[in-house]
């Protein structure tokens, strides 16, 4: 019989993989890419060995995608075409509610496999809801231990089917914000953002931060606290988003986009991506003549990070209120002597600030590495109140 600390540390344990699937489906905006992490997401978290998500149609009758993890591209085309709703996987589109079988062969709505399909015995499925409505279903087969799926993993399915929910329907209003170029439509996704998606998402911090009151070990606590750091982080974010798609600037080029293209590509000589935080109305307070020099200067600061620094971690920060502020930090070997003199890079970084009445600073990070701050104001005209 386990003891009661061999449970505590098997619950800690599965809500540690719960928190990483939570935070994995919510890590992208693309809705093909969301999509697909839920399905592999899914799977690991459950210990399946195979998973797939059925997106139904506009009747509510079938099946309009079926995304599946598991198969390999050779059994894929061997089976054929994807299924459309039929057998057990049509029982949740009648009547969506968890279903759990030890044996899906010996349930009387069993339609069985086409040719080539691989043999699958346990069978779990949940539904999975957005914004009150069926989405689709979440289906995984076959326990990884040979055995069939317990309460828990059914009740971590439904769980992270509710946070696939949230992230689906972010990306699917990202999605409709870059297709969308009517203004009354960018002040509706605004909206949305605002009274659904941050409203979750400080609801789901809430509910984080009211388990660590439940939870005894330190590490686990510890984690906990950077997840709701991180979603305090994204609310932030989509806060000043919806700034941007309040302002009603018509759609153009994208200063915010820029940068975060500008840290990937610096990430493949940097050997690691930049962590890169934004705040405030950056599309429309910067001009398109200052989003010339920003990312000329950001590209020289990671430049040199990756040329003389050694840095395990980088992070940018791009910050808008009366002044354009841009910090690049790492925890690098540190600032060069001081006999050595300003190299070229930063006196170019020194003179496009000068240009704009501004100015650069470089120092010692606060827990070791360099700090390049560099700083221009904005004039009256660029920015909104």
């Amino acid at each position: 019989m386990p003891t009661r600390s061999s449970s505590s540390h098997a619950g800690i344990g599965q809500l540690r993989r719960l928190l990483d699937a939570v935070m994995a489906i919510g890590a992208d905006l693309d809705l093909a890419v969301v999509l697909e992490r839920i399905v592999t997401t899914a799977r690991d978290l459950v210990d399946a060995r195979y998973a797939a998500l059925g997106v139904l149609d506009r009747d509510r009758t079938g099946l309009s995608e079926f995304i599946t993890v598991g198969l390999t591209d050779e059994e894929r085309a061997a089976i054929g075409d994807l299924p459309k709703g039929h057998g057990i996987l049509g029982l949740l589109i009648v009547d969506p509610k968890p279903l759990r079988l030890p044996d899906l062969h010996a349930h009387p709505d069993s339609f069985g496999f086409p040719p080539n399909h691989p043999p699958m015995t346990s069978f779990l499925g949940v539904p999975l809801y957005v914004r009150g409505e069926v989405f689709g279903n979440l289906y995984l087969t076959d326990k990884q231990d040979g055995g069939g799926f317990s309460d828990i993993d059914e009740e971590l399915a439904m769980s992270l089917a509710a946070a696939a929910a949230v992230a689906i329907d972010n990306a699917r209003l990202h999605e409709q914000s870059q297709e969308l170029s009517v203004l009354s439509d960018r002040e509706r996704i605004a909206h949305d953002l605002h009274d659904t998606v941050i409203q979750r998402l400080v609801g789901s911090g809430l509910v984080l931060q009211g388990t660590v009151r439940m939870i005894d070990r330190p590490e686990a606590v510890a984690r906990i606290e950077r997840v709701v750091d991180e979603l305090d982080e994204t609310v932030r974010n989509l806060r000043s988003a919806i700034f941007e798609l309040d302002t009603h600037r018509a759609p153009g080029r994208s200063v915010r986009l820029e940068v975060v293209q500008l840290a990937a590509e610096a990430g493949r000589g940097l050997g690691f991506d930049p962590i890169v935080r934004l705040d405030g109305p950056i599309d429309t307070a910067v001009t398109d003549e200052v989003a010339v020099h920003l990312l000329a200067v950001l590209r020289e600061a990671l430049s040199n990070v990756a040329r003389h620094a050694k840095a395990q971690r980088v992070e940018v920060r791009v910050d808008v209120t009366v002044d354009l502020v841009l910090e690049v930090e790492d925890d690098g070997v540190g600032m060069p002597d001081a006999g050595a003199g300003p190299g070229a890079g930063l006196r170019n970084m020194a003179s496009r600030a000068e240009a704009l009445g501004g100015r650069v600073d470089v120092s010692a990070a606060p827990d070791g590495g360099s700090l390049v701050r560099w700083v221009v104001p904005l004039s009256t005209s660029s920015t909104l109140d």
